[in-house]
Parts: structure tokens; sequence; C-alpha cells
């Protein structure tokens, strides 16, 4: 069978390199656009709850929020375990998923199980899913900085959480933008216990009026002559001074304002943590978190073009500061790994030349490398599979044994052309690939599925190997069914003329020389090489 698609191919020549120039489109096209990332993702997936409670205890948190969700969840399809954590006036719940189910599908399960647990829950408090994002998909870390000294802390928050923040979640493939650190202003409302006792009013009363005095009700509209006037009263709270009048209600025919029981003043919203920068004291930033699945290299790349975008309408002064990026580790991984196939088939081809003594002959075999590494390529994207330090190993190591096959039919062309001097290249190619062709392919079909059992792995081990496995598998399959299909036909174009006798070669006469009495040693006493 495999003789007989050799035949085939050498017939039709014309198509099998139509087949490679589509290769080689599809190849580059890939190699163009196929996601980039440093490690491969072997986080399970799952999906976050976080439900906000202020003001609460960890019990009380634990006891009504917590604990239904987690009873609630527990019965999602293809959840396989539910994880509850319980803080002062925040709840996360975790669902963690089998192998093998997509985020949407969990996240659309998650969300049909949520709508059954709002009814326990308390008035109010609502759950909402987290970013569409895994542990790997944290890629990119700013923050914000006023040498100048021009704006404090708190106006770097409220740059950061009212712009900056919004301009970066609109890039797509962002999932969330999260603020770490600064400090957020809030107004405070500081009672005092013995004027609410004089006034016999309680704090749910007085919070029930701060409530009310921030609103706005709308009303009709009134026509005048030929215009529409809208009706409504305006209540919003904008400075101390609107929140000091709210009205608590009234006492003896007098009104009895905020100010009158309690001091109000504008201060920082209570941090549960800080950011420093350096040693330089505390600044406000951002975590931008990827959808998972996402191209970490690509979407770095518009996050940088988009802060130098904004840069020029931010306040004068403020910088923004890329604290952390997987962008150089992406590179870093990219390049050493590119660097080492370019290195390897450098070495191949010296080797090639040195021992074949013929440069187009070694050009057969550099031209078979290329292809096949494109071919893993366009496999990989087909397949989603990214480029990664792990996917691009499996690349690495699979070069030398993609070399095997054209570097022996090669000089089993070369053999032939020595006995017979003047043949036709084309019968030569074809009586030297029929002879030792199938044996090669079948050799690195072996090869190529000793890797299946990599494949059973499960779990964290199956998400970190199977990359490489992918694409080792893939690039001496690819080696395999271009032996068999294009290197006859590049042997027959390339390896013409007078060869060279393999005796007459200085570097094969010197090995041999070497090798010689090694091997006649151990003919002459097999059994201490056995031992050996």
């Amino acid at each position: 069978m495999i003789r007989a698609i050799m035949r085939w191919c050498m017939e039709n020549r014309l198509l099998v390199m139509i087949a490679v120039l589509v290769l080689i489109v599809g190849g580059t096209l890939a190699v163009i656009n196929i996601p980039l990332e440093a490690i491969p993702d072997i986080s399970p997936t799952q999906v976050i709850i976080k439900t906000s409670y202020p003001g609460q205890a960890p019990q009380i948190v634990q006891d009504q929020v917590t604990y239904p969700l987690e009873t609630t969840l527990q019965e999602v399809p293809g959840a396989q375990a539910v994880r509850g954590y319980s803080m002062f006036g925040d709840s996360y719940v975790y669902v963690l998923f089998k192998g093998g189910t997509s985020i949407y599908q969990a996240r659309n399960l998650v969300l049909q199980y949520l709508s059954q647990v709002q009814s326990k829950l308390p008035p109010g408090i609502t759950p909402a899913l987290g970013p569409n994002s895994s542990g790997v998909d944290w890629i990119f870390e700013y923050a914000l900085t006023d040498p100048s000294g021009t704006l404090n802390l708190a106006q770097l928050t409220t740059l950061q959480n009212w712009f900056l923040k919004y301009e970066l979640q609109g890039i797509s493939g962002v999932a969330e933008v999260a603020t770490v650190g600064g400090m957020v202003q809030e107004y405070q409302v500081v009672v005092d216990p013995q004027k609410l006792l004089a006034y016999n009013l309680t704090l749910p009363e007085v919070e029930a009026a701060i409530r009310a005095a921030n609103g706005e009700t709308s009303g009709s509209v009134v026509d005048m002559g030929e215009a529409s006037y809208i009706v409504r009263t305006s209540g919003y709270i904008h400075s101390l001074k609107d929140l000091e009048d709210a009205s608590l209600g009234v006492r003896n025919g007098v009104p009895i304002t905020l100010q009158e029981v309690a001091r109000v003043q504008l201060g920082p919203q209570l941090p549960n943590g800080i950011a420093e920068l350096n040693g330089q004291g505390q600044v406000v930033g951002g975590i931008v978190m990827m959808n998972q699945g996402g191209n970490a290299y690509a979407l770095i790349r518009q996050i940088e073009r988009k802060l130098k975008e904004i840069q020029p309408s931010l306040p004068k002064g403020v910088k923004v500061v890329t604290t952390y990026s997987q962008a150089p580790l992406i590179q870093r991984s990219i390049h050493t790994l590119t660097g080492k196939l370019l290195e390897e088939s450098l070495a191949v081809a010296l080797i090639s030349l040195l021992f074949l003594l013929r440069a187009r002959s070694a050009l057969v075999a550099l031209v078979a490398l290329p292809l096949g590494i494109l071919a893993a390529f366009f496999i990989m994207w087909s397949l989603g599979i990214p480029a990664n330090i792990m996917s691009l190993g499996g690349i690495a190591i699979a070069i030398g044994v993609m070399m095997d096959a054209p570097v022996v039919m090669i000089e089993n062309m070369h053999k032939h052309l020595e006995r017979e001097s003047g043949v036709d290249p084309w019968a030569a190619a074809m009586a030297a690939a029929e002879e030792v062709g199938p044996a090669l392919f079948f050799s690195l079909i072996i090869i190529a599925v000793s890797f299946l059992p990599v494949f059973a792995l499960g779990g964290e081990e199956g998400k970190l190997f199977a990359p490489l496995a992918f694409t080792k598998t893939f690039s001496v399959a690819a080696a395999a069914i271009l032996s068999v299909t294009l290197v006859p036909i590049l042997m027959a174009w390339f390896i013409r003329g007078r060869i060279l006798p393999e005796s007459k070669n200085p570097l094969n006469r010197a090995l041999a020389f070497l090798y010689r009495p090694v091997i006649h040693g151990a003919l002459r006493a097999p059994w201490m090489m056995l031992v050996i």
C-alpha cells in the first residue's frame, strides 16, 4: 500500500505540489494566528459566585448566604466539588466541575440554580457570577501614580474606578478589570446616641431617612404655550450640606435634620488591604483578567496600545505603570524554543552536508523539516491547541526524529546513483523510496503513537502534558506522510549527477576507522558486551 502511494505521488507530482502549497499557506496562517500563552491552563473548570452582605459578621454570612448557596449548587449536574468561604460582608462559593465541562455550559447551569436559591437569601441580596477566567488568565497588572502630587490617593482611585477601568473593559477578550488598593471616599455619619435619645429616634429610622433623602421623584409635564416642561423633584445628595439637611422628621412642629443628631464628614472607606509600589507608599492599581481560552499575548498587546492611547487624556502628571505582564514570559518561552528549533535545524543541515557532501541532498531534508512543523502548527490551530512552552517543546523533541526518514532515503538514493551511473533520477528516486519507504513510514508511525498513553492521563497532569504529546504526535505523523509523498519527488528534482562514493568521504573513513576495532571486539566477546 505504501509503495502504491509513493508511485501515485511520483506520477501525480503536480497535485502533490499543489497540496504542499496549500499546506504552506495554511501553516503560515496558523503560525500567525495561533493563540500564544506561557503555560497550559491546568486549573479545573470552575464558576465563582460572589455575594455581598454589607456589615454582617462571617457567621451570619455563613448561615444566611453561604450555606443556602452551597446546598443548592451541590445539585448542579457535573459539579465535582462545592467550596464556600465566608468573611466580613462577603461570601464566595466555588463550584468545580468534572474534566471536559465547557466553561460556558458550567456558567449556564450555575445561573439556572441561582434563580432557585434567590428566595432563600435575605431580602436585597443577589449573588453574582465571577469573571469568565481561570487561574492562568491573570495576565496584566498596572498601577496609577502621580509623582507630581497633584492628585491624592482618593482622586486616583476615582480615576481608576470611573475611567480607566471601563476603558480597558471595553477591549474584546477582557473578562474583568479589578481594582486593587487605593482609597474610596464615602460620606460618613457619626451619630450621637445622646441626641438620638433626646429626639426619641432610633438608628434604623435615621438610616431610612437618609435613604429616602437620596432620591428623585418624577411627576408629569406642564404645558405652557408651545412647550412642555417636566415636573420633578431633585433630591440626590451631592455634598455634605445636602446630607446634613436630610430631614429625620418633625418633633413639636419643628423639623429635625441629620446635622442635629450626627456629625457628617467625608472619609475613607474601611479598606480590606493596601497596595504599595516600590516602597513609595500606597497606590491604586488594576488587575486585568482574560476570558478563558483567549490569546494572552495578543490581548496584552491590545491593552498596552490602549493605555498609550488614553495616556494623553489623563490628568497632568498621572502615569500608568505596568507592574506585571505575562508578555515577557511568553516572549522568552517562544524565543527560547524557536531559537532551539533553529539551532537543531542548522545542526541537522550541517551534519547532513558533512556526511552526504552534497548541498542539494541536504536541501531535501531541510525542505521537509519546516513543512512538517507547519503541518503540526496547522493541526494545532485547527484543534484549538495554543502555542506554549509545552506544545512547542513537543515539536522541539520531534525534530531529530522528523529528519530520520529523509536522510535515510537520500542516502539510499546515493547508493543507487553510485552503483548505476547515468540512471534516470526519477527511476533512482522511486527505487530508493520503494526499498526503504515503507519501513521508514511505519517506524515513524510507531514513534508517533508511542505518546498515546499520555492522553489517558487525567486531571492536572493530563492537561499539562497533553499539548506536548499532541504536538509531538502531529509532527512525527506529518514527517511520516511527507517521507512517502513529497521526499521522493524532491530527491528526483535535487539529487542528480555524479555522487561521491561513501568511501571517498574523509569523515566517513575516519569514523569507520574508529568504529572497526570496536565492532570486532564486541563480536569476539559477545557475552562481555551483554554484561556491560
